[in-house]
């Protein structure tokens, strides 16, 4: 019954014993999970600011000029 005691400790020893046996591993995986919640910032905050203008460039769009959506476009 080594296994329940093991299980009692927590978290927290799961990840000290890894780190002990396995640090590439956990400290990879650290970085990945840093890296993956940057970049949902990082793509949320594009689209949230009509980062992505692309659809008035495909086709011909007519915009009245009172219309809020004509201060986000771009002439790139």
């Amino acid at each position: 019954m080594a296994a329940s005691g093991q299980a009692s400790r927590g978290l927290t020893a799961l990840f000290k014993r890894g780190w002990n046996e396995i640090p590439e591993v956990i400290g990879s995986s650290v970085m990945a999970v840093i890296g993956i919640g940057l970049s949902v910032i990082g793509v949320s905050g594009y689209y949230s600011k009509d980062g992505d203008n692309r659809r008035y460039k495909m086709d011909y769009v007519v915009m009245r000029p009172d219309d809020p959506r004509v201060a986000r476009i771009r002439k790139d």
